[in-house]
Parts: C-alpha cells; structure tokens; sequence
C-alpha cells in the first residue's frame, strides 16, 4: 500500500516561492537594465503582454468554471491591443510620447469602443440569453489583468524630466514582493488571528503587520540605495509608499483568494513553482501599479 505524499512544509513552499520569484524577475530586471534600450523597451512589451494574456486566461477560466459566460476571445484580443496601443503611445519608439494626462484620455477612448464591440458581438451572437453575464465579466476581466497591469508600463515609460521609470518599476516590483513575503514569514511564525478566514483561512493579522514592517523597511533601504535614480524620494515617502504599497498587495492578494474560493481552486494555475499561476504571481502587483503611477505623477513630480 502506497502512503499518499505528504504536503510540503510551510519553509518549503517559501522558498520555492522566493527561488521562483528570484529567477523570474532577475531575467525581467537583467533585460531592463540592458544598457540597450530597443531591446530593453521590446523585452518588457514581451513580458507585459505574456502576463497579460496568461492572467486573463486564468481569470476568464475561473469565470466559466462558476458557470459565468464570457468571451474570451474578444477580452483576450482587447488585452493584446490596449498594451500594444500603450507601448505605441508612451514608448516614444514610434515619435514622441504622448504625456500621462494624453494617454489616459486615449484609453478612456479604447475602453469605450471595447464595450461597443462586446455589445456588437452580443447583437450577431447566439448567446444574447447572457448578453448581461458576458458583457460584464469579459470587461471586467480586461480592467482587472490588461487594464491594472498596463499602469507598469506608463512608469517605465513615465517621461517626465529627471524621471527614471524604470528604478520606480523596479522599486514598485521590490516593495510589493518584500511585502508578501514578509505576510508569510510572519504569519506563518506567529500568526493567530485570521483576517478574513471565509476568503483566505491562511491570511492572518500578525501577518499583515510583517508585510507592512517588511515592505516599509524595503521601501526605505532601497530608495537610499537608488538615491537620485529615485527623483524626489525622500525618507517621508519611502516609508509612506511603504506603508501604501504594502496595504495594496494584502488587498490585491485577497481579491485574487476570493475568486479562487468561489472557483474552487487553490492556485489560478499550475506553471510556477511555490506559486502557481500567473495570477498568482501577479495579484498583489495589479493593485499597486496604479497606486505607484499616481503617487509618481501626482505627489512625487
């Protein structure tokens, strides 16, 4: 008789998780900081989009999975456009960039004719039963992965005078990371008290408390090693981005555990391993691009 394996221990999984995120985006970083910049620039429209596409194809694999109609072509497809359409825009590959305030309006615009064309779609389909249904998952999936995820390429690309959007991409990436791990060495140490046990039984308060001393600590190291590649960071808005950061990864990690949960999974797939899938690689940075991109354009610049 054949005992069944017995699951990995808790330091297993973290490093498993940290050895995956290392190798990840040591490739990502190594590209960037190339030194050449048609290919650094590429690289990163590469690896925006794989993300992309990955993510909305677990997320709209999660909503059929709970019986929710959705079309995953035409939200997949819309993803592509919206990054590449950025990429276009704000590269400055293609003549000069267009500023934040611009590129902001023009996806306003894309996201306009997105929905028009899912309700076009739903008009000649064979689904109108749930025309309601599809409309509003497909966009929100495009919002939640594309949409969310594109913020990383309008801070690689922010353009503004003494602005290297890159070191802000790096930090961003960095500060978020350090967070989930410090949430899981804490939590998992000492963790008692569970935050929210119907959605995520393993997310405890304890470990909310790590992630914000580990990611502020980060936040705050880093910015005095990057210095003046991180223009007008100073030691108050390390430590506040810290904070902001850290609090939008847990957010971010709990949204993504209350689609599971309904979807009855535990990873949104099974490609990397300690973590699992694209999404779940990704969760807690969807949040925080946006929330990186205005603290840079509104309050650092």
């Amino acid at each position: 008789m054949t005992l069944p394996a017995s699951p990995p221990s808790k330091g297993a999984v973290f490093l498993r998780r940290l050895g995956s995120f290392i190798v990840l985006w040591t490739v990502v970083i190594g590209a960037l900081f190339s030194g050449h910049k048609a290919l650094s620039d590429y690289f990163f429209l590469l690896i925006v989009l794989l993300l992309a596409v990955s993510g909305l194809l677990e997320f709209y694999g999660m909503a059929r999975k709970l019986g929710c109609a959705c079309d995953t072509q035409f939200g997949v497809c819309g993803g592509v456009l919206l990054i590449l359409f950025t990429f276009v825009c704000v590269s400055g590959q293609f003549g000069r960039a267009v500023t934040p305030s611009r590129m902001n309006d023009r996806e306003t615009i894309f996201i306009i004719l997105f929905v028009l064309g899912l309700c076009v779609r739903q008009f000649i389909g064979r689904g109108a039963a749930t025309g309601i249904v599809a409309i509003a998952t497909t966009l929100f999936g495009l919002m939640y992965v594309p949409w969310l995820l594109n913020f990383i390429q309008k801070i690689n690309f922010f353009g503004q005078a003494g602005v290297e959007g890159v070191y802000y991409v790096l930090y961003f990436v960095l500060v978020t990371k350090f967070s989930d791990c410090g949430a899981y060495a804490v939590g998992s140490l000492i963790g008692r008290h569970k935050m929210i046990p119907r959605i995520s039984p393993g997310k405890t308060w304890e470990g909310f408390g790590g992630a914000i001393v580990v990611s502020t600590a980060a936040s705050v190291i880093f910015a005095r090693c990057a210095g003046a590649h991180l223009a007008g960071m100073t030691l108050r808005h390390s430590i506040l981005l810290g904070i902001i950061l850290s609090g939008g990864a847990v957010v971010g990690d709990l949204i993504e555990s209350l689609f599971k949960r309904e979807a009855g999974l535990k990873d949104s797939g099974h490609y990397i391993p300690g973590i699992g899938g694209v999404l779940d690689l990704l969760d807690s940075l969807l949040f925080n691009a946006p929330l990186m991109y205005l603290y840079l354009r509104h309050v650092l610049t």
